[in-house]
């Protein structure tokens, strides 16, 4: 794979995925423009270079339909602004009109096509699709790391429809950073998985067994872990098609020295929104009406512990509902002992990112991944559409 600044684009048309994908507040603008500024190195390497960019995203689920909601224009108003200079919009992603300002770019001028979903067949990897984008340009970059576990159009069905392809700078960045955490870790390398359910992570835990020295489970799949142990847990989710599984999990990491942590107390409530009364207590009095909705103390002192000699440490998933106040002091108790740990920090995206910054100290650690999925894909072991694409690229 060739990374983008191991390739000429001046005077060249630039077809760049990024992750564009913002929130938006009320007023329409963009409310947190961070993974615009995570493109922002590729972006500005290809216009101070001359080559002639076309950026290309999503933004939301608008299924194949032209959403006047879910237009790109408020980025590319953003954009503008960060960049200094015009960033015009296209009407579409496609068509004669976009392949007419896409051939009228200049040197160093840039280019942003509106919202790739608004065609159903970008989610497709539709072949049509695909080569009415690659038409666009004759050099290909993925910046969008975010997206790149999923095999979509813009992703993994236009790199192989244009001459040459590079990965972009945050691209690097992800992968640079997954391999000093997961490859070749400074250990002790502890992994802390957290979240809703064992299903979602059930494969990177597999993977875990086999290269981590410590791991760390907590959230509502801590649950199913827990029943393994025969630890009843009221009310609380539980995944009982794979009860067993955890039990054999928990076996095999006991077989491979692999130290595993499960809460030891919890924060519970027969009501998740905080309504009903909020009790911490040891893990094994919880009553028949109620769900384990956080972490607590003791085992806040538990986990902490068990970072303290840490080298390296991974991190996906909540701790509890940590969106409603009553449930929040698990996690972002945990985000300051991450923070605090001498260790290379990686934070996988999505609800874990957001915590921590709740917490008030992404500043704090080594690397916040840009994508959630694609950081777990990669936990998982498994091989991402979108960096596939670029190394079997035509040269």
């Amino acid at each position: 794979m060739r990374y983008l600044d191991q390739v000429e684009v001046k005077g060249r048309r630039v077809l760049m995925r990024v992750d564009f994908n913002v929130p938006l507040a009320e007023s329409g603008r963009v409310a947190d423009d961070n993974r615009i500024v995570q493109a922002m190195p590729s972006i500005r390497h290809v216009l101070d270079r001359g080559g002639r960019l076309i950026l290309c995203s999503h933004l939301g689920r608008p299924k194949g339909e032209k959403r006047p909601e879910f237009s790109l224009a408020p980025v590319a108003r953003h954009l503008s602004g960060v960049l200094g200079q015009e960033v015009p919009l296209a009407p579409d992603c496609i068509g004669p009109e976009v392949e007419s300002m896409a051939n009228g770019l200049g040197d160093g001028e840039i280019l942003l096509l509106e919202n790739l979903r608004f065609h159903k067949e970008e989610t497709k990897n539709d072949s049509g699709f695909s080569r009415a984008l690659a038409s666009l340009a004759d050099l290909y970059v993925n910046d969008a790391f975010a997206v790149s576990h999923r095999a979509h159009a813009s992703v993994a069905g236009v790199p192989p429809l244009i001459g040459e392809c590079a990965a972009g700078f945050l691209i690097k960045k992800e992968l640079d950073y997954f391999n000093k955490a997961l490859v070749d870790p400074a250990r002790p390398l502890v992994a802390i998985l957290g979240g809703a359910k064992v299903s979602s992570k059930l494969g990177a835990i597999k993977s875990l067994l086999g290269k981590a020295d410590k791991i760390i489970i907590g959230g509502a799949m801590a649950n199913t872990f827990l029943k393994a142990a025969g630890i009843e847990v009221g009310s609380s989710l539980v995944e009982e098609e794979l009860v067993e599984t955890a039990g054999e999990i928990m076996s095999q990491a006991k077989r491979d020295g692999v130290l595993f942590y499960l809460p030891v107390d919890a924060v519970v409530s027969s009501d998740m929104e905080g309504r009903a009364p909020v009790r911490v207590i040891p893990i094994e009095e919880i009553e028949k009406e109620e769900m384990i909705l956080d972490i607590g103390q003791a085992t806040i002192s538990l986990f902490r512990e068990a970072l303290s000699n840490a080298r390296t440490i991974v991190w996906n998933g909540p701790m509890g509902a940590f969106e409603r106040v009553p449930f929040s002091t698990g996690t972002i108790s945990l985000a300051r002992a991450v923070a605090g740990s001498p260790a290379l920090t990686i934070v996988g995206g999505g609800d874990t990112g957001l915590a921590v910054n709740m917490a008030g100290e992404a500043h704090q650690m080594s690397y916040i991944s840009t994508g959630g999925g694609a950081f777990l894909a990669l936990m998982e072991g498994k091989e991402l559409p979108g960096v596939k694409a670029l190394e079997e690229c035509v040269k």
